[in-house]
């Protein structure tokens, strides 16, 4: 009973790190920073030329509903180029695209089609040689998604200071089963924009993430397989600049019907990066250290390590569990119970994510997004 023991200490003492350091992070960060005013010399007047860089795939039913809402922005439509890019659907979504054109001509629109389906990554650095020379922000988005009708305007504004580099927008699910999805969003809003008002955040949604063409032009992106959004956003603010996710720019994704695979795929592009962004940017000789680095240290922790320091407890209670404990029985059936509680069972099975997706990236198995 002695070693059952040890292993009930063992894993009521990790179950408490795991819970302990995330809580205290955010509870810290929202009572310090969120509430603060940004200290970012915003211009709500300022218009720069705007390049919409949206690539699609199998989007025949969303493509014409996305491009009325891009055509719905509060922005000047002078200033907006809009460039999709269609991995050759074969569901028709690059005729939706000339037929809503066709009753669009005020807008500048160019539609490419490339030859094969090559994964969004490829289809967004091809979309930037296609970019006007002229183009101040470079915004990229997603074919299943809405934004506020101020968003494009809101976004631009923060580029009227010249250290920031990357805008992200804040990210709101819509569908019959949003309600335990948005719990987690809520959570995610409030940390990423009192990380942002400190410096920066290390998360940045391909629904909405807008980079100053000028940074991309001097240092590029990253283009290592897996690279994503977050990758986008990070390596800008490893290069000195701030890349932040603000609180007024409001983005509308629906909960897809194969969502636990588009939160594991998004977990695995989370580890890639956490993995490999920072010394990816040292290679690349444009790494600055920032405060930054403090807020990237911790984030690592939190989406590298901390998900086993939770496995590692519950199986050390089984082990305790499997000894006789009824300690252990007791501990781990609060764990049960704790389950019907939303806000808890939401961070089990993003945790749950975090570890399938380190787990099948050390299988070498990839998610390939399907619609």
């Amino acid at each position: 009973m002695a070693v059952a023991n040890v292993f009930i200490v063992i894993g009521l003492g990790l179950a408490l790190t795991h819970f302990a350091i995330p809580l205290a992070y955010y509870v810290y960060f929202k009572r310090r920073w969120f509430h603060k005013p940004w200290n970012v010399r915003r211009d709500h007047n300022y218009r720069p030329k705007v390049a919409i860089v949206l690539p699609t795939y199998m989007a025949a039913k969303n493509i014409v509903s996305r491009l009325n809402n891009i055509y719905e922005q509060n922005y000047p439509r002078d200033l907006v180029e809009v460039i999709v890019l269609d991995d050759n659907s074969p569901d028709g979504t690059a005729e939706r695209v000339k037929e809503w054109y066709e009753k669009h001509r005020d807008v500048n629109l160019k539609l490419v089609v490339r030859p094969s389906r090559s994964g969004k990554l490829n289809a967004v650095l091809e979309g930037l040689k296609h970019v006007s020379s002229d183009t101040e922000v470079v915004v990229f988005t997603d074919d299943d998604c809405a934004w506020d009708r101020n968003a494009l305007k809101n976004v631009t504004s923060y580029f009227a200071d010249p250290c920031i580099g990357a805008v992200t927008g804040s990210i709101k699910y819509l569908g019959n089963d949003s309600g335990i999805h948005n719990i987690y969003r809520d959570y995610y809003n409030v940390l990423r924009v009192a990380e942002s008002k400190l410096w920066s955040t290390p998360i940045h949604n391909g629904p909405l993430l807008a980079i100053r063409k000028s940074i991309i032009d001097k240092i590029g992106l990253p283009d290592f397989p897996e690279a994503d959004d977050s990758a986008f956003g990070s390596y800008i603010a490893f290069a000195g600049y701030r890349a932040i996710q603000a609180d007024d720019v409001w983005v509308y994704e629906p909960v897809s019907p194969k969502q636990r695979d588009r939160m594991v795929r998004r977990a695995q592009h989370l580890v890639t990066f956490f993995l490999k962004l920072k010394r990816y940017a040292k290679q690349r000789g444009v790494y600055r250290k920032t405060l930054f680095d403090k807020i990237w240290a911790v984030e690592s922790y939190l989406h590298l390590v901390n998900p086993w320091i939770l496995l590692t407890a519950a199986l050390s209670l089984l082990v305790s569990l499997a000894m006789g404990s009824l300690i252990a029985s007791a501990l781990l059936l609060i764990g049960l119970v704790l389950l019907a509680f939303k806000p808890y069972r939401t961070w089990i099975t993003m945790q749950i994510h975090l570890i399938t997706a380190m787990t099948r990236k050390l299988l070498a198995r990839e998610i390939a997004w399907q619609r």
